[in-house]
């Protein structure tokens, strides 16, 4: 009987050493991140690494961001987040609302406007400028060496990587700005503006841009200030947001069309099934054959 209630005694106390080592090297639950923008959540991705779980809200390249309305899932969502990225100025503004009704209880919140350095009333299409997302993958690795400073190296791997990945679109932005720097094109809505300026492309009928982002009828001036680019060939190329338009943004669409001007879709979501990187060097590759067809 003695040697049964030691053999038990000693089982047990196998189990559970077992058991507390398989507790002490389990990993733990992972940080869980929302972004407002699936670009943003992509970046995420690529700096968290397995260590995080990452909810995009807006992915849906047939859904006009602008229009955008918040449901329970999406708060239920935010509620949990460690982390929260928005892109600010005024594009997304229900994150904030959501955010302040978690109370005193808040995630740590990376506005994108803020790390720029971005006022109201700035284009808020800042994906397209090619310093936001390695600005965006900076702060997202602090946050995360902040919640999780046992992986602290591996986020700094992760953000050393990919910095590097943004060579290439830092030299294709180079490149295309020396080649067509002071081409004078136009826009239906200014998605595009930040990597035009970056491109050094000079962009008209702004007045125009801004009353279709703000769903407002354009003057009539300012309408036929655009006819009169398009029919005199004042313009090389035609850019327009393929998520959302109006009948005066498709007016212009067509006029391109008939004065044999180029046309470029751009739009507010990333694509599904690329990265970051390779969206952006896709749509300027298809910049760089319109542009190259117009002259």
């Amino acid at each position: 009987m003695r040697r049964r209630t030691l053999l038990a005694t000693s089982i047990a106390t196998s189990i559970a050493t077992l058991l507390a080592g398989a507790a002490a090297t389990a990993e733990p639950a992972p940080i869980s991140i929302v972004a407002a923008e699936n670009f943003y959540a992509d970046i995420a991705g690529q700096i968290g690494g397995p260590g995080v779980a990452v909810t995009a809200i807006l992915s849906n390249p047939d859904e006009d961001p602008h229009l955008f309305e918040a449901s329970p899932s999406v708060a239920r969502a935010i509620a949990g987040a460690a982390i929260v990225i928005a892109n600010g100025l005024g594009y997304d503004d229900w994150m904030g609302k959501l955010l302040a009704a978690r109370g005193a209880a808040q995630p740590k919140s990376i506005v994108v406007a803020d790390l720029l350095g971005r006022k109201a009333g700035a284009n808020p299409h800042l994906w397209y400028a090619p310093a936001t997302m390695p600005a965006v993958a900076e702060a997202l690795a602090t946050a995360l060496t902040a919640i999780d400073q046992a992986h602290a190296a591996d986020y700094a791997a992760r953000l050393q990587a990919f910095q590097d990945s943004m060579a290439p679109l830092q030299a294709r932005v180079a490149a295309l700005h020396k080649r067509f720097a002071g081409l004078p094109i136009t826009a239906t809505e200014p998605v595009f503006g930040e990597m035009a300026a970056a491109l050094g492309l000079v962009v008209r009928n702004v007045r125009f841009q801004l009353s279709v982002m703000n769903d407002t009828e354009p003057a009539a001036s300012d309408i036929a200030a655009f006819e009169a680019d398009l029919r005199h060939h004042r313009v090389h190329l035609l850019i327009y947001n393929v998520q959302a338009t109006n009948t005066a943004a498709q007016r212009m669409q067509r006029l391109a069309k008939e004065s044999g001007i180029p046309i470029l879709g751009v739009s507010e979501t990333e694509p599904a099934g690329t990265t970051y990187q390779r969206w952006m060097l896709e749509t300027l590759a298809a910049l760089e054959t319109a542009l190259a067809v117009a002259r």
